[in-house]
């Protein structure tokens, strides 16, 4: 159709298809309430280590229990696979960009790009390439996305200087705003937000 964008969408899964931090919130509670038998909650932080006011030692312990259940069983967030669906049935490209597998002891078994793969075949995720990398912004520059969907902070700061980002939002995003951030509740929100970028990119083409 004469006028339409079909663009390079961005996507990170922890916090953005998953909501990990209801996931490390509740398992993560059980965890150190079963070892110490109290609880210190920051539900502000996206770490186990803030959130739980932890050491680093006691952030990774807790997070080598939880991540293969977390990796293999957690669910998409609702309407997330419809509604990425919905962006590559209209012509656009996914890139699901994630920093899993960046550490070591993110990984299950030296596995997790499987899991990965299996996990978003298993959600009905639909997409063209899947990238491991911490570097988001570098990653978005290699392959010229047009629209980065993230929650962590550093990088939507990051990203955001160089393109248009839908901060899904968690409690630890919810102060970031300015140029190039469009913030999302749900999936719903996500889609709401890209045909308010999209129709902007499209009114600077003309």
């Amino acid at each position: 159709m004469e006028g339409e964008i079909n663009m390079r969408i961005g996507i990170d899964i922890d916090g953005v298809l998953t909501d990990v931090i209801r996931y490390v919130c509740d398992y993560g509670s059980k965890y150190f309430y079963e070892k110490y038998g109290k609880l210190n909650i920051n539900i502000n932080s996206w770490s186990i280590k803030d959130m739980f006011n932890v050491t680093d030692t006691e952030d990774k312990e807790c997070w080598l229990t939880l991540v293969e259940n977390y990796a293999n069983n957690e669910p998409a967030r609702p309407f997330a696979s419809e509604i990425i669906n919905k962006l590559k049935n209209e012509g656009n490209s996914i890139y699901i960009i994630t920093a899993r597998s960046a550490d070591k002891w993110d990984d299950v078994d030296g596995q997790m790009n499987n899991v990965v793969k299996i996990w978003l075949e298993h959600n009905g995720v639909n997409y063209d390439k899947l990238i491991f990398s911490k570097e988001k912004l570098e990653i978005c520059e290699k392959y010229n996305i047009d629209i980065m969907i993230e929650d962590k902070t550093e990088n939507i700061n990051s990203i955001s200087k160089s393109l248009p980002v839908i901060c899904f939002h968690e409690n630890h995003n919810k102060e970031l705003k300015g140029k190039n951030i469009y913030r999302a509740y749900s999936w719903y929100d996500v889609y709401y937000q890209y045909l308010i970028i999209k129709e902007e990119l499209k009114n600077d083409k003309n």
